[in-house]
């Protein structure tokens, strides 16, 4: 089966998570929601750009600097393109970036 990975920076957790539902769920007798697809989903969240620094006692001397994105990184199976609606919030990145899937390349398996 085919394998591809996509890093995704969408405006907000809410948009991310739309999307994600987007994919196919489903809900159980207990009102839980499982996926329905067979792609693996990580939200990042908001990605730190810049590291915090901190002194001797642990206490914050500068402030660590976020994304403004909400990150999130995907694993698909079976797919030739981005899902609909996901190609315009894709990011493309030189190195492995912050995580991988079970130590798979990334740059060797980006769309």
């Amino acid at each position: 089966m085919k394998i591809n990975i996509g890093k995704y920076a969408f405006d907000s957790k809410e948009q991310a998570q739309t999307k994600i539902k987007g994919l196919g769920v489903e809900t159980d007798e207990n009102g839980n929601e499982y996926p329905t697809h067979k792609h693996t989903i990580v939200e990042l969240g908001h990605i730190v750009k810049e590291q915090g620094e901190y002194d001797a006692d642990g206490n914050e001397t500068k402030a660590a600097v976020l994304s403004d994105k909400y990150h999130v990184n995907a694993l698909f199976k079976g797919l030739d393109d981005h899902p609909y609606g996901w190609k315009s919030y894709a990011i493309d990145i030189d190195d492995e970036g912050t995580h991988s899937f079970l130590g798979l390349s990334y740059t060797s398996l980006k769309f």
